[in-house]
């Protein structure tokens, strides 16, 4: 069911509207919940190509990963007006994950955020020094080069064992 976030009127649901602002100061479905379609595609990526996922079971994953982003985030928040600061940044979500008893996922997520910051800075300094071979700074290949791999940069959740099959951190 969907909690009635700020408002006294109904709450979330199909309504007619389209207008996300909410005039009633009720927070919609749509705008609470990550897009289902996302949560699909996640899912499929570490499963058999050949699997099946339920309607019922995806809805049951955008709730619970929607929430969790939530928790976590409203802790970071929390930290950030604790310290009169406006911007939640990677390291107070790190934090919050921390502080929140999630380290199995603080701990490669602050690696994650290291190395991307590593290569934000690589791409400005390449921009700054007057490389015009691509505007828009490297591609995703020449960050992966620098990184020494030939796949995305990812944040995976789940580690491989010893035998190559997948298991959760916690």
């Amino acid at each position: 069911m969907v909690d009635n976030i700020g408002g006294d009127g109904g709450g979330g649901g199909a309504s007619g509207s389209n207008n996300s602002g909410g005039d009633d100061g009720c927070i919609k479905e749509q705008d609470r919940l990550l897009p289902i379609a996302n949560v699909g595609r996640i899912m499929k990526q570490i499963l058999p190509p050949n699997a099946k996922i339920s309607k019922e079971a995806k809805e049951t994953m955008q709730e619970c990963v929607s929430e969790f982003i939530s928790f976590v985030t409203g802790e970071a928040s929390d930290k950030c007006h604790k310290e009169k600061r406006k911007t939640v940044n990677g390291d107070d979500i790190c934090w919050a994950l921390g502080t929140l008893g999630f380290d199995d996922y603080a701990e490669p997520l602050k690696r994650y955020l290291h190395r991307y910051r590593e290569l934000e800075g690589e791409k400005a300094n390449q921009n700054k020094g007057g490389n015009l071979e691509d505007k828009d700074g490297p591609n995703i290949l020449m960050k992966q080069q620098s990184l020494g791999s030939s796949t995305p940069l990812k944040f995976n959740v789940f580690d491989k064992n010893s035998n190559g099959s997948m298991s959760r951190p916690f």
